[in-house]
């Protein structure tokens, strides 16, 4: 859901940057509200790698419960609210994270909806179709096959994922389908998160929607303004 908070990339970035006595989150403008956040930094808009952790909130204090090196686009980074489909860039800014989905069986005590991937399984990423930037299954007829990902195919990356609610609930056509938060493949992605698999495994034994998970992801740079979805 697009809320109405704007955070400016001077805040968001600037709060990005590894320095300083607070813990990265409470420097954040905006954490979506909840006591779980991954943050997912690059160096600069243009990089294709950087760094994700996630954090916990008690006592009062953010704390780090995990880290891994991460993938993102093979074009770099771009503000999600301008981002244009297709151009291989990672959305910046602050998602929900609706549920996780895998080919393989969810690792035991996963917190999140898991949803498992079968061979009807598709996310529709066709612009004219009434089920844009939506899990199908099976394919509907106005989703044209080569405007979906048939996510079985990707049998490394998709083994576990989460998806981020980037252009979720209220898609907007043109601006990107199909982002998530995956196991790494080969090199940079088409525009998702990346981290090693069994990192993303303990992501999923981490992620407690009680908590309401958020995943920020912006660069260190301070170029970029980012939205709260």
């Amino acid at each position: 859901m697009l809320r109405t908070a704007l955070v400016t990339g001077v805040t968001l970035v600037a709060a990005l940057l590894p320095h300083g006595p607070a813990p990265l989150p409470a420097r954040l403008a905006d954490t979506g509200g909840g006591s779980q956040l991954i943050t997912a930094v690059a160096p600069a808009p243009g990089s294709t790698t950087g760094r994700v952790i996630w954090w916990e909130r008690w006592a009062g204090r953010w704390h780090e419960a995990g880290s891994a090196p991460a993938r993102f686009g093979a074009n770099g980074l771009t503000e999600g609210t301008t981002r244009t489909q297709g151009t291989n860039t990672t959305p910046t800014g602050l998602y929900e994270l609706p549920y996780a989905f895998g080919i393989r069986r969810a690792p035991a005590g996963t917190g999140p909806a898991y949803r498992r991937v079968s061979a009807d399984s598709w996310w529709c990423q066709d612009n004219a179709s009434a089920q844009y930037n939506r899990w199908v299954e099976p394919l509907p007829a106005d989703c044209a096959p080569g405007e979906a990902e048939h996510l079985v195919t990707y049998e490394k990356q998709y083994a576990h994922a989460l998806v981020i609610g980037f252009n979720y609930d209220r898609p907007v056509r043109g601006r990107g389908a199909g982002i998530f938060l995956h196991v790494n493949g080969k090199g940079a992605t088409a525009g998702c998160v990346s981290v090693p698999e069994r990192a993303m495994r303990a992501i999923l034994r981490w992620a407690d929607p009680g908590r309401r998970p958020h995943i920020a992801i912006g660069t260190e740079s301070g170029d970029l303004a980012v939205t709260r979805y």
